[in-house]
């Protein structure tokens, strides 16, 4: 791992090579993604099959697109029973920390016969995507659809590719299942999300796609957003570890490649105020990679994105932290919790040598749907605030709007909206 010291200029270096990470970056992919949007728009269900036997070498028809409960069974009898009940753990952990988010309509009324309020509802339908193949994270299925679940979405609806045989990753089903979706559809990629965002003959139009995916379901979920809401367009994992002299390297080391092991644009970054520090979770880093199953990408993470910076102090260290506003970041320090409190720009927060970064992508609670690209600086987790809608009341009686009529009027006229300072004015004119 490259040990670079903490300056200025390497730490705008630094977020000028993160950003290259960013979907929005190939845009030389849009023309395939906005054709395939396109045909499904049109073509619907004709659209799906046909994409779905070029790009994941399967047939599926109006009958096989939709899972059917005995896949389902099929799907629980091929697990463990151990890590389903391991996944219904996390989903209760999950569903504990999302209710603690939920919000109530409120109504405030004054003497003067004014009521203001909020009126908050869940939406109609969500869909969630899931990758297929290497890439299903059962994880990641909880993490979309509990918050849902919490919100008071009554359908959801799941898009995840199927195998060659027709067949969906059992460990995705079984958490789909646990997790409370109301139907799962056999179609992955661009196709999926447009199905989502517009319906076809078989899959309905949702109000909101959230989920990852490759850069074809970042883009797809880009060029649909307005005509449906999506969670985030996001990028690759990231993760940051601030450290200092009182770290363990080892399991900074350990938690580092966590993250690079995603893919080969995942970013891992140490911060320390230690050159040691530095050179020893480096030497860690070595060691772990002679017995890693995906070592091969993680070299090519740490290559590509992997840095230890080393700062003269922690408060240069922290503001670096902040430029960075890493989706995962980490505080391993001698007062963990009063570092925290200078932070304000991070997707999650682990404190401590026992809150390593798996621990939220697992089992915690906390959503780990989290902003990346340096967009923490001004987005938030996915929660049960993704899956609501809230709508203003406004009433007022003839004495309330009395008393402030002038005042709406004439801020109307000085806009030069002499009508919107009619549908006042009218209500006072004794002509009723």
């Amino acid at each position: 791992m490259r040990i670079v010291k903490l300056t200025n200029e390497t730490k705008n270096e630094l977020l000028n090579n993160l950003l290259k990470r960013s979907p929005s970056s190939y845009n030389e992919y849009e023309n395939t993604v906005n054709e395939i949007i396109n045909n499904v728009r049109e073509n619907k269900d004709k659209a799906l099959f046909e994409y779905t036997q070029k790009f994941d070498k399967c047939r599926i028809n109006a009958d096989t697109i939709k899972v059917t409960r005995a896949e389902i069974e099929e799907a629980y009898n091929s697990l463990e029973p151990v890590f389903i009940e391991v996944m219904k753990k996390s989903a209760e952990n999950i569903r504990v920390f999302h209710e603690k988010q939920k919000r109530n309509t409120w109504i405030d009324t004054k003497e003067d016969g004014s009521i203001l309020g909020q009126r908050i509802l869940p939406i109609e339908i969500s869909g969630v995507y899931v990758p297929g193949g290497k890439a299903a994270y059962p994880s990641s299925v909880l993490m979309n659809v509990v918050p849902a679940k919490v919100a008071g979405v009554k359908r959801i609806i799941m898009c995840t590719p199927p195998g060659a045989d027709g067949k969906v990753n059992p460990g995705t089903l079984a958490a789909a299942d646990i997790a409370g979706v109301t139907e799962v559809y056999k179609v992955g990629g661009a196709q999926a999300i447009a199905a989502m965002a517009f319906g076809t003959e078989s899959i309905p139009k949702v109000d909101k796609i959230t989920g990852p995916g490759n850069i074809f379901v970042a883009l797809a979920k880009k060029a649909c957003f307005g005509y449906v809401s999506i969670d985030s367009i996001a990028g690759p994992s990231e993760i940051l570890v601030l450290a200092d002299e009182t770290c363990n390297p080892r399991y900074v080391a350990a938690d580092l490649l966590s993250q690079a092991e995603h893919d080969e644009l995942a970013s891992a970054i140490l911060i320390t105020t230690s050159e040691e520090v530095a050179k020893k979770v480096s030497d860690e880093i070595n060691e772990f990679l002679k017995t890693l199953s995906r070592a091969e990408i993680i070299k090519k993470s740490l290559d590509n994105y992997g840095y230890a910076f080393v700062a003269e102090n922690m408060d240069d260290a922290i503001e670096a932290a902040n430029a960075i506003a890493s989706e995962h970041l980490e505080i391993i320090t001698a007062n963990p919790f009063e570092t925290m409190t200078k932070i304000k720009n991070a997707g999650a927060i682990f404190l401590g040598q026992y809150s390593s970064e798996p621990l939220g992508d697992y089992f915690a609670g906390p959503n780990h749907i989290l902003p990346t690209n340096g967009t923490a600086r001004f987005f938030s987790p996915l929660s049960v605030d993704d899956f609501v809608k809230k709508t203003s009341i406004i009433s007022y009686s003839k004495d309330a709007l009395f008393k402030v009529h002038n005042d709406i009027e004439l801020f109307a006229k000085k806009e030069g909206l002499t009508a919107h300072a009619n549908s006042i004015a009218v209500r006072f004119d004794g002509r009723d």
